[in-house]
């Protein structure tokens, strides 16, 4: 086992979607492929939004792919360390008072822009005196405390973008505290870090100035920061945020829809890079290709009919053994030689059932007037007995050279009669699980 250790950090305020999943994925194979350490920190601070229902729901979409924790926390339960980490940032002159209202401060925003300045923080609070602090007080004001920024350059070099540098000039100092007591993510992510020895910080792009806020923040409360890796945000297939579509990107969704979890990852490990995407049956086989350094800086998109293709490529993978539950309890019988005839059309395990249903319950045959003669003659020189799929090049040669007709006319008529369908699996091994009694009723025309 490396010294590597990574974080996935959701907020249980919603449920998992293709973009937060990505993160999660991304962080996990970054540790296994180093036979790092992947912990799972739920960040349930924000107690007005947090609910059991979807850290739950989080915890079953995780386990559904594969993705199992070596350790977990939860902010809720260090609430004392956070407030020990003020007291310090206090004590030595890095976090500092600030009494301003919601108001105040918009106000403040909206003359800055208006005067063409950035809306940077200006300070005021270090300038108030101790009367004024208590007249604050008085009034019932309660302040929310922010961290004092040094006036410089932080840089890093980021395992995605490269060298980043940003000077804390343009930064308003973050806020630490809400004026409830609540702390901000900003405060108690690095606190975690700092406890939880974090080695790489792997996160959406989106955070990439918060990160150099808190590097100041690790260094103040005598930590050096982490390494750190900020990925692309996902768009859509035409490039537009996902913001409005998470309800239908959700991972619960996906999997009602008969997404398989290997085909997500597959997607969502190579995504964003120059790599092409390589259907996998397993997580674990993912692992073993995955790259960070090969994932680039241009906005990364998703595509749900892309990954119904790599679903389908995944499904043409499995073997009897992954997905024998599923079909049991969707009636499906047949077994492993059900499966192997039919996978390879399925664009979801689901579908199973409907072939199942084609083979065993009544299809309405569709016979063109000038195919009749080919079905009547397939159904006169259909073999006595069991059906199996051996049977099927001797017995259409028979049909071929007693009415004449071979390739498509011959086999187009025949898919028709005995499925009702243009299109689907090879016919051949599906007849035994049809009958020969089904067989021939469907040949002469009659629903069966």
């Amino acid at each position: 086992m490396s010294n590597v250790k990574v974080r996935f950090a959701p907020s249980p305020t919603g449920n998992l979607h293709v973009g937060n999943l990505r993160t999660a994925l991304v962080n996990y194979l970054f540790a296994r492929s180093r036979g790092g350490h992947f912990m799972l920190r739920i960040d349930d601070t924000d107690t007005e939004r947090s609910t059991a229902a979807f850290e739950a729901s989080i915890r079953t979409d995780l386990e559904w792919m594969g993705m199992h924790q070596d350790s977990e926390d939860r902010q809720s339960e260090r609430l004392g360390q956070y407030d020990a980490a003020l007291q310090r940032l206090l004590t030595d002159g890095r976090a500092y008072a600030c009494y301003e209202t919601p108001e105040e401060l918009a106000l403040k925003r909206k003359a800055q822009l208006s005067a063409g300045r950035p809306p940077v923080y200006d300070r005021a609070a270090l300038k108030l005196s101790d009367d004024q602090k208590a007249a604050f007080e008085a009034e019932g004001r309660r302040p929310h405390f922010r961290f004092l920024l040094n006036d410089a350059e932080v840089a890093w070099h980021d395992m995605v973008r490269g060298d980043v540098a940003y000077h804390m000039s343009s930064l308003s100092d973050p806020v630490l505290f809400r004026e409830d007591g609540r702390v901000i993510y900003t405060m108690a992510s690095v606190v975690d870090d700092i406890d939880h020895a974090i080695t790489h910080i792997i996160r959406g792009e989106d955070h990439v100035t918060n990160s150099a806020a808190q590097i100041q923040l690790f260094e103040a409360l005598g930590a050096r920061a982490p390494e750190m890796g900020h990925v692309a945000l996902l768009a859509g297939a035409d490039g537009e945020g996902l913001s409005k579509r998470l309800g239908s990107l959700s991972i619960g969704q996906l999997r009602d829809e008969g997404m398989q979890p290997a085909a997500i990852a597959s997607l969502l490990a190579r995504i964003g890079t120059a790599d092409p995407v390589v259907p996998q049956p397993a997580l674990g086989d993912i692992v073993d290709g995955f790259d960070l350094s090969r994932f680039g800086r241009a906005t990364a998109k998703f595509d749900p009919a892309e990954l119904a293709q790599i679903n389908a490529r995944v499904i043409q993978q499995l073997d009897f053994a992954a997905v024998e539950t599923d079909l049991v309890a969707a009636g499906v019988g047949g077994g492993a030689p059900f499966w192997q005839a039919v996978r390879d059309n399925l664009g979801t395990v689901a579908e199973a059932a409907d072939w199942w249903s084609v083979c065993t319950a009544p299809v309405t045959p569709v016979i063109e007037a000038e195919a009749q003669a080919v079905t009547n003659a397939a159904a006169d020189l259909l073999p006595e007995g069991d059906l199996p799929a051996d049977i099927w090049g001797d017995w259409t040669r028979a049909v071929a050279a007693q009415t004449g007709v071979k390739g498509r006319g011959l086999f187009m008529p025949l898919r028709l009669a005995l499925t009702g369908r243009q299109k689907g699996p090879e016919i051949a091994p599906l007849l035994s699980f049809m009958g020969r009694a089904r067989v021939i009723e469907r040949l002469r025309g009659n629903t069966a």
